[in-house]
């Protein structure tokens, strides 16, 4: 029984494997003073979250529902991983409102 579930898991992942290699790449943009575009449509409610090497970006698409993409954020560079947090952080800033009178 063991061996026969090992190769089927192996099997599996082998599967797995070669259907995320086939995947179309995905591109984000985000600049600092504008609204984030995932493969060139604009993204509402956007909200990126960092937990360790992972990163997860969840927005709303034009339906409402919730959608979401993770990724290892070390696949960025150093710099690219800088300006996609300051990128984020400057959009969470806008949306909140003040709270003390200029």
């Amino acid at each position: 029984m063991a061996a026969t579930l090992s190769a089927a898991s192996v099997l599996y992942g082998a599967w797995l494997a070669r259907r995320e290699a086939r995947r179309i790449p995905r591109m984000l943009v985000w600049p600092v003073d504008g609204a984030p575009y995932l493969d060139d449509v604009e993204l509402r409610d956007v909200r990126l979250q960092k937990r360790g090497p992972l990163a997860f970006l969840q927005w709303r698409n034009d339906e409402g529902r919730i959608e979401r993409l993770s990724w290892w954020g070390d696949t960025l560079s150093a710099h690219e991983r800088r300006e996609l947090t300051l990128a984020a952080a400057g959009a969470h800033r806008a949306r909140q409102p003040t709270t003390m009178a200029p």
